[in-house]
């Protein structure tokens, strides 16, 4: 079984699929590292000197691999992934997907705090992050809300998500 942890930047994905894993003693897999991997450089250099198409390209595929090879996983998406090609139905087939859902002024605390690691928005001046957040999310939400679970991640510690993650699961 293939678990997909999907949603915004920010919201928590990659260390909620480390516990999700450990709980369920499943192998933890990262998407944008497997694609820096193959690469042989981090995403944020794959953007900057191939551009954005070719690591949605890249992304794809990589996906589709992972899908069809990969058992008793949970698999950490990257923020856009479930928003191209027909990624979302890729992930629903192959996997059982589980949306983050974490508020607008919580993702933006926390991506403050982290902005130079995040090419998409680490130009942004901090007062609009927020608004930019938000928009970026309302344009995402539609490919998100296809997830076969939505976790409501307010007010909620990572160990309660995860539980409540694995409960669904079994």
């Amino acid at each position: 079984m293939i678990i997909s942890l999907l949603g915004y930047m920010g919201c928590g994905k990659t260390h909620i699929s480390k516990l999700v894993s450990k709980k369920m003693d499943f192998e933890y897999v990262d998407l944008d590292f497997e694609i820096s991997r193959k690469n042989r450089m981090p995403v944020s250099e794959i953007f900057e000197k191939k551009g954005e198409i070719y690591f949605r390209k890249q992304e794809r595929e990589v996906l589709e691999e992972l899908l069809a090879s990969k058992t008793d996983t949970v698999l950490s998406l990257g923020g856009g992934t479930p928003c191209y090609y027909n990624n979302m139905e890729a992930i629903n087939h192959g996997s059982l997907s589980f949306f983050l859902m974490t508020s607008v002024p919580v993702l933006a605390e926390r991506l403050r705090r982290h902005k130079h690691k995040r090419p998409l928005i680490a130009n942004i001046p901090d007062e609009d992050l927020q608004e930019f957040i938000a928009k970026h999310l309302f344009e995402r939400n539609p490919y998100y809300s296809q997830a076969r679970y939505i976790v409501n991640c307010t007010s909620k510690t990572p160990e309660q998500i995860s539980e409540e993650i694995t409960s669904l699961v079994f």
